[in-house]
């Protein structure tokens, strides 16, 4: 890393601090559906599991199976999976108490706990507190990767991800205007581009087939993504990263030891940092399950009120 992106790297820890984050969401059933199933003689809650829609949401039922067998089994509760439309209901789902534990993003589970109070974070990936995007550029640019922020692509259309992505988005904003001093409505002169459905995905099938020529998503999705084949490097190569941020978590809804008792989320935890079992973990795109807490994500949210995605 040039001097340059140290500086930035240095000035964003310390605004971030040890901020961590993730993003996919996992969930409970809702108040409204425990009321409903409360007033069933002999109905009982059940554990729904959710996700942002980083990804296609054809793919994260069946990578969800799993981690619903094994939460079920280690907590001897009912589990299921439900699907969520976008990151915004996510939040709203978690925020009017239809869901109880999710895995966000470090934006919406900053969003999801500031409208919840006691909510907690209590999970995050073995690399969420190193998290980073890439910039990504079709092969007709003739963009290769650079130390230095690619300020070409000022002139070429471009596209984030969804508007509410922590490393599609909220993170490739700051280090927009960190690298410019414009935000991007301003340095493009071209209308910035949104993927408003397949989350990461969409954005590296968009710039890989040429519909838009500039594209920033997670770092971890894009590797996925050539790894299986679904897009050649060579058709949208990287052509800048990011310092290092913090993304992804899990967070769990205060109500859930209504549902299920007192110490269920501090057991939940447990079984969800404990767990090695690799097909639960492909949920998460993560190798491992680390511990997480509120208060890593401080700088999550400063950065998002810096970048005018809060208030």
């Amino acid at each position: 890393m040039n001097s340059r992106n140290r500086s930035i790297s240095q000035k964003l820890k310390s605004s971030i601090g040890s901020a961590l984050a993730v993003t996919s969401a996992v969930v409970f059933t809702s108040c409204g559906d425990q009321k409903n199933a409360d007033s069933d003689e002999g109905a009982k809650p059940s554990l729904v599991i959710t996700a942002i829609p980083d990804e296609k949401v054809s793919d994260q039922s069946a990578k969800f199976q799993a981690l619903q067998a094994y939460l079920a089994k280690e907590l001897s509760i009912d589990v299921s999976f439900s699907l969520s439309n976008d990151y915004t209901a996510a939040v709203e789902r978690f925020k009017n108490g239809e869901v109880h534990l999710v895995w966000f993003g470090g934006l919406t589970g900053v969003q999801a706990r500031a409208a919840v109070p006691g909510a907690r974070a209590i999970a995050q990936g073995d690399v969420d507190p190193q998290y980073k995007s890439y910039f990504i550029a079709h092969k007709s640019t003739g963009l290769a990767k650079s130390a230095e922020f690619p300020e070409a692509i000022k002139d070429m259309t471009f596209t984030f991800g969804s508007k509410s992505s922590t490393s599609g988005r909220l993170m490739p904003t700051y280090f927009i205007m960190q690298e410019t001093g414009k935000n991007p409505d301003d340095f493009f002169t071209k209308p910035v581009q949104f993927q408003t459905t397949g989350g990461h995905d969409a954005t590296a099938r968009a710039v890989a087939s040429g519909s838009v020529q500039v594209g920033a998503l997670s770092y971890k999705k894009y590797e996925s993504m050539v790894a299986d084949g679904d897009i050649s490097a060579e058709d949208a190569p990287i052509i800048w990263e990011t310092p290092d941020y913090a993304d992804y978590n899990l967070t769990v809804h205060p109500a859930l030891e209504e549902m299920f008792g007192a110490g269920l989320i501090d057991k939940l935890q447990k079984v969800l940092v404990d767990c090695t079992d690799k097909e639960v973990l492909k949920a998460f795109n993560r190798d491992d399950l680390i511990a997480a807490k509120n208060e890593e994500f401080e700088g999550i949210e400063k950065v998002a009120k810096e970048v005018g995605l809060m208030r």
